[in-house]
């Protein structure tokens, strides 16, 4: 993983119903994307955001300032569980996963964040280290916000406040859905759904979802056994087809109604 032109020291950093899954589930930029668009300035990438895209041009340029682009590859770690936080990530493209591993080593992925979304913000407001690792999932560039920065400018904006505060209450919201779901939905259920959100109304077409099944199985709190014996109960009822990474939902209507 690299920042600008050098590789990443010690610090920042590399690694919702159902989930209501965060991020799309098909987020992998396209050839040459991440190339492009680390060739644009801080500046120019700042203003690009949700979070920011309606600040002046001084204060994005004074923002600018104190934020890095930091590029990674699959499998590149941002940061991970314990080290220190010193201010928050922005994803300009690509998809990072936030992983919780056991005492024992098992992983669970705990939210999947695409293109326009930003995490760390959290550990940030508290001063706490991060209690969770952040890997990327493809070819991906974000944007690092210094912690002392930003607070400087939510000091002076408070629209920027109430921006981060509805991000954070919308996860909040999610987080909540993902209790829920994970206490009255059955396995199936969860994937299901999950299948109908990442179809995007593509039913009877079909539609890739760019990430191993171990990490969708892992979002949705089931084992990888358990994972593929709904996919192949699914499948051998022809409630969908799956080939590879692409997945075709065949009778929504039947699918909808499923039950373990």
């Amino acid at each position: 993983m690299e920042s600008e032109a050098n590789k990443m020291g010690p610090g920042p950093e590399r690694d919702t119903k159902a989930a209501a899954l965060e991020g799309s589930p098909d987020q992998h930029p396209k050839a040459g994307q991440v190339d492009r668009l680390s060739r644009r300035s801080v500046r120019d990438l700042l203003a690009k955001t949700p979070l920011f895209g309606e600040l002046g041009a001084d204060e994005l340029d004074l923002l600018a300032q104190s934020t890095r682009k930091v590029r990674a590859g699959h499998g590149d770690v941002i940061f991970r569980r314990g080290d220190p936080c010193a201010g928050f990530h922005v994803i300009v493209c690509g998809q990072i996963k936030l992983v919780h591993a056991s005492a024992a080593g098992i992983e669970r992925v705990m939210r999947l964040i695409g293109a326009g979304d930003s995490f760390g913000e959290a550990f940030m407001f508290l001063e706490r280290d991060y209690v969770v690792t952040a890997e990327a999932l493809c070819d991906t560039l974000l944007l690092h916000v210094q912690r002392e920065a930003f607070f400087k400018k939510l000091d002076c904006n408070p629209q920027l406040g109430r921006r981060m505060l509805v991000s954070l209450s919308h996860r909040l919201y999610m987080l909540m859905g993902d209790v829920g779901a994970y206490t009255t939905r059955s396995g199936s259920q969860r994937l299901i759904g999950y299948l109908f959100r990442a179809a995007q109304g593509r039913e009877g077409v079909p539609f890739r979802i760019e990430m191993t099944k171990g990490v969708i199985a892992s979002r949705l709190n089931l084992t990888p056994e358990h994972f593929s014996r709904i996919l192949r109960e699914l499948s051998e009822r022809k409630l969908i087809r799956v080939k590879g990474r692409e997945f075709t939902i065949l009778d929504p209507e039947r699918l909808r109604a499923f039950s373990d």
